[in-house]
């Protein structure tokens, strides 16, 4: 049977590193449709499709963290058996974090790489109201706000109505997450952030670099909240150059449990 968290195939039995990517609110793997063509070949992209959207549009979208993790772990512990890495931009930010915090807790080969791209540090309260139990038209509002979002969509009532309980979703399981101390994560980690994005203060990124006991890269790029899009050659590069060491590594090992 077809794994429906893979927007495409699953993953091919292959050298290379394998790159699981994890969309942002109200987005799908189309995110990252172009990357393949755009990363070498040792890249191995694996855009990951949420329930709600995509692919996947008729599933009840999940709405609360910790299950979405569960989820998620279930779908990928298969396919663990080589080097491989986590990204993720806003919402995917958070979700391959505690992902990667899931496999550990379960014992599960750990990514050999985590990046997180356009999001605040796990750590930090939000600010922004809560919005995924509001009026139809103040989530469109909040939408429109946040960008990324096409016009036509927004103004498109039959449209928004479709889309609306995976973006409720979305909105709740940031809104409902709960960060909890853990120990740092041994695994390296990069910071992706916008010098101009709204919702993220690029000069409290560095915080995001408590969570690993090994190494960790700030990169600040030119661009909003969206920035993945506009400058994804130098998201992608960084990328490829945090990746390059994995390609000769063994099957990541099992991690033991953690309290």
């Amino acid at each position: 049977m077809r794994n429906p968290w893979f927007a495409r195939t699953e993953p091919r039995n292959e050298a290379g590193v394998r790159l699981f990517c994890l969309p942002y609110a109200g987005g799908s793997s189309t995110a990252y449709r172009a990357w393949s063509g755009l990363t070498p070949d040792r890249v191995q992209v694996h855009p990951l499709e949420l329930p709600g959207r995509g692919t996947r549009w008729g599933e009840t979208p999940i709405g609360r963290m910790p299950l979405m993790t569960e989820a998620l772990a279930d779908a990928l512990s298969g396919h663990l058996d080589r080097p491989y890495a986590l990204f993720g931009h806003s919402m995917g930010a958070l979700i391959a974090f505690e992902l990667t915090r899931t496999l550990r807790a379960r014992g599960l080969p750990l990514p050999a790489h985590l990046f997180v791209s356009g999001s605040e540090a796990p750590d930090l309260p939000r600010t922004r109201r809560p919005i995924h139990a509001a009026p139809d038209s103040e989530v469109v509002e909040e939408l429109r706000f946040l960008g990324g979002t096409p016009a036509e969509l927004l103004e498109d009532p039959a449209l928004m109505k479709l889309v609306l309980p995976a973006l409720r979703a979305d909105f709740s399981l940031l809104e409902t997450y709960r960060y909890h101390v853990q120990a740092p994560l041994p695994v390296p980690l990069t910071v992706f952030g916008g010098d101009r994005d709204p919702l993220v203060v690029a000069g409290q990124l560095h915080r995001w670099l408590r969570q690993t006991n090994t190494a960790g890269r700030l990169e600040i790029l030119p661009g909003e909240h969206f920035f993945l899009h506009d400058a994804v050659a130098k998201v992608l590069a960084t990328v490829t150059e945090d990746l390059a060491p994995l390609e000769s590594l063994p099957r990541p090992p099992a991690q033991r449990d953690v309290a």
